[in-house]
């Protein structure tokens, strides 16, 4: 695999060129990635792409191809490049676990090290977690929307090759059942599924043909696509040719509502009462809402939930937020700029439960860093935050497919603690406050 710390913004190597020659970059300081709002009106985020990042940090290694371009462009000078050569992050990462919830001002990631070595991940971490994060939190509210009913990814065409492969991932996380995406499968151990295209109909002399063969390759639970040419016609040779074991329909076209209705009624009517209706065709968590009274057994998602259902980043920001002085004490540290302001000091975060139902996001701020905020001080809140490395070692539990099933798991757990107003679709505030306490 190869290495990824150029994955990164030129500015994140000269200013780690400029600590390097004033003496700053040995300065041990902590950096937070957060999120200063919920991209869209969303009432809840889903974290996602953690499992992802840590590989790549694990990875993040200057080489001597990488050591060519940045001396060969001269990004950087030859001390720089000398502390490059022996790059590895050392420090701590602290963060919520992959699946999680996260509302405004959450610390989803705390990175705690140098300078040198904490602030060339910005630009890694923020392009995994935005991206995965984003295409995570449309996908749970798809999941809410379909309710019992199974979801299934298959957007890989309306995005660049590797997204597809991450999008496929954070749909997983958060409730999806398979993805037509076969890199994803492997990679990541999801459940792959896919028959056939409208081509493979177009292919036969007629629309017979293509299903006899399809149904002799494939078997009779397969699913046939009966929309090709006239729906009624497609779903009557369906079972002529199948029968009425046939596992499956799928509707890519027209009003689905309607269309979905007439063929389980004539598949009905055919004696195909076991036969399953899926839909298709540009569907969203509103499309999936709006089914919900309809007589529809599956859905296939493929542009909304890849591009994130129209908010595609998740709009997380990485900030110092507190850093050794000169003498060795600790200062906090915070941007001011209007509209772009953070808080400063080393916090720690709880989620507040009434009977099992959220109530807040309490996040307690060490201001002076004498005491760290700790579970003892919130017994009644749910800790949010776990070690994802220790003095750069990244958790391995939480890399690979087992990392995926374990994410998957979590967040469809503590998604049971939204409460009801968080599963609306509609733009809102968030469902819970963030609610800051200074430690003293």
């Amino acid at each position: 695999m190869p290495a990824s710390s150029l994955l990164t913004d030129r500015y994140e190597l000269t200013m780690l060129d400029a600590a390097l020659r004033d003496g700053t970059a040995q300065r041990h300081c902590v950096f937070e990635l957060f999120g200063r709002r919920l991209s869209g009106g969303r009432r809840f985020g889903v974290v996602a792409g953690t499992g992802r990042l840590l590989s790549l940090i694990r990875d993040f290694r200057f080489g001597d191809d990488e050591l060519r371009f940045l001396r060969d462009e001269r990004v950087v000078d030859a001390e720089t490049l000398a502390f490059l050569e022996g790059y590895r992050f050392s420090g701590t990462i602290t963060g919520y676990r992959e699946g999680e919830l996260y509302f405004p001002g959450s610390p989803i990631l705390t990175v705690e090290g140098t300078f040198a070595e904490a602030v060339v991940l910005e630009t890694l971490a923020l392009s995994v977690l935005n991206h995965d994060s984003a295409i995570a939190t449309a996908a749970a509210r798809m999941a809410i929307a379909a309710g019992d009913r199974p979801l299934a990814e298959m957007g890989s065409r309306r995005a660049a090759e590797e997204s597809a492969v991450a999008a496929a991932r954070a749909a997983y996380i958060t409730g999806f059942a398979a993805t037509s995406n076969l890199e994803a499968g492997r990679s990541w151990g999801i459940p792959t599924m896919g028959t056939a295209a409208h081509a493979w109909t177009l292919l036969h002399d007629n629309e017979e043909d293509a299903f006899r063969s399809q149904v002799d390759a494939l078997g009779v639970g397969t699913t046939l696509l009966v929309d090709t040419y006239d729906i009624v016609e497609g779903v009557t040779t369906a079972i002529r040719v199948a029968g009425t074991g046939l596992g499956g329909v799928r509707i890519d076209s027209g009003d689905l509502p309607t269309v979905a209705a007439q063929v389980r009624a004539q598949l009905d009517e055919l004696g195909a009462t076991g036969t399953r209706i899926t839909v298709t065709s540009d569907l969203d968590e509103f499309a999936i809402a709006a089914l919900a009274a309809s007589p529809v057994d599956a859905y296939g998602v493929g542009t909304s939930v890849v591009t994130g259902s129209g908010t595609p980043t998740a709009g997380m920001v990485y900030k110092l937020v507190a850093r050794q002085a000169g003498d060795g004490s600790w200062v906090a540290v915070a941007k001011a700029s209007t509209d772009k302001g953070s808080k400063g000091g080393r916090k720690a975060a709880f989620r507040t439960l009434d009977h099992g139902v959220a109530t807040s996001e309490l996040i307690a701020v060490a201001e002076g860093f004498e005491r760290v905020p700790g579970a003892a001080d919130h017994p009644d809140a749910r800790p949010l935050q776990v070690t994802l490395v220790d003095h750069g070692e990244p958790d391995a539990a939480a890399e690979r497919p087992a990392g995926v099933a374990s994410a998957r798991a979590h967040h469809l757990r503590v998604r049971e603690e939204l409460p009801v107003r968080a599963l609306a679709l509609s733009r809102s505030d968030p469902a819970i406050p963030t609610v800051y306490v200074d430690v003293d």
